[in-house]
């Protein structure tokens, strides 16, 4: 059986970027604005507060963990608020390995922390399909990962950069999957959640070749035409037309992109009957015919990439 939600985070294809260990004692503050750079944090001993733009400000203590899929500005501050003025920035105190706060003070926090990157050219449009902020409390499981994450990325062992695209999907799955259920906001998880919704689900990432209409997928979900229609549109986010279209289009910029495969070859697979019917499809939605698409990512990856600074 396809499950919707591992196909999104294969395609969203994250890569690590950057972990470390952070300990923190006393006052201290830190503000990051990550432009969009997915961030997770597994709190492993002590408790701390996080503010996100946008929502309400929140304790995390030992055993949570926090994933925030397309951070923009945020802030994380000891339980006791630090002084004004400007804070003291990071000082790292050993590989990998970050203090905040005055030295002079034990550390009472233990934090892992991470950032990665999504290589995908649809991340905005999958993204839009996760909830923006997950917070976990007491699943151990996470904090495992991302310790294995951190020591993945501290090492120099071959086969990494494999390991830790596997380990990412892993803990973003996890992360989600944590998170499913009727209280989640609308979107991908919160559909999975809802028994009739999710067989509908199911079958337009089983089967995207099939020419579904709204009837054929009600029929799938057990329900009545509008009924169907209307919880879909309210658990997804989408109505179920506009949700197939953009999982369709996002299953050809990865085909076009990543495997190289050609228009017509393309269309057929998506589940269109016709290349200049997908072409007109592909345009409206992404801005260019197909066949350009596939050139610009063709050249770029042809591209040396950046040596790092």
């Amino acid at each position: 059986m396809v499950d919707p939600l591992t196909q999104v985070v294969g395609l969203l294809q994250p890569s690590a970027s950057f972990s470390k260990l952070v300990l923190a004692g006393g006052a201290w503050t830190v503000r990051r604005d990550d432009h969009g750079q997915p961030f997770y944090a597994a709190v492993l001993e002590g408790a701390c507060r996080l503010a996100i733009d946008g929502e309400a400000e929140i304790v995390l203590a030992a055993g949570d963990f926090v994933l925030i899929p397309a951070a923009s500005a945020f802030a994380a501050s000891s339980l006791v608020a630090p002084s004004a003025g400007r804070p003291p920035p990071p000082v790292e105190v050993g590989p990998g390995v970050f203090r905040l706060g005055p030295a002079e003070v034990p550390p009472d926090l233990r934090m892992l922390v991470g950032h990665c990157t999504f290589a995908s050219d649809d991340t905005e449009l999958l993204l839009s399909l996760l909830p923006r902020f997950v917070h976990v409390r007491g699943v151990g499981r996470l904090a495992m990962l991302l310790g294995l994450v951190n020591e993945e990325t501290r090492g120099d062992r071959p086969g990494r950069e494999v390991v830790l695209a596997r380990l990412l999907e892993v803990l973003l799955i996890e992360a989600l999957r944590s998170t499913t259920g009727p209280t989640a906001p609308s979107g991908l998880l919160r559909g999975l959640a809802d028994e009739r919704v999710a067989a509908a689900l199911r079958r337009m990432h089983e089967r995207p070749t099939v020419p579904w209409t709204v009837a054929a997928l009600a029929r799938e979900a057990g329900l009545s035409r509008s009924t169907f229609f209307e919880r879909f549109r309210r658990e997804v986010g989408v109505a179920p037309m506009a949700y197939l279209l953009a999982w369709r289009i996002a299953l050809a910029k990865d085909l076009l992109g990543r495997e190289g495969a050609g228009v017509a070859e393309v269309a057929e697979r998506v589940g269109y009957g016709s290349a200049s019917t997908f072409s007109t499809a592909f345009a409206r939605h992404v801005g260019r015919p197909p066949i350009h698409y596939a050139r610009e990512q063709r050249a770029q990856q042809r591209s040396p990439a950046p040596l790092p600074v």
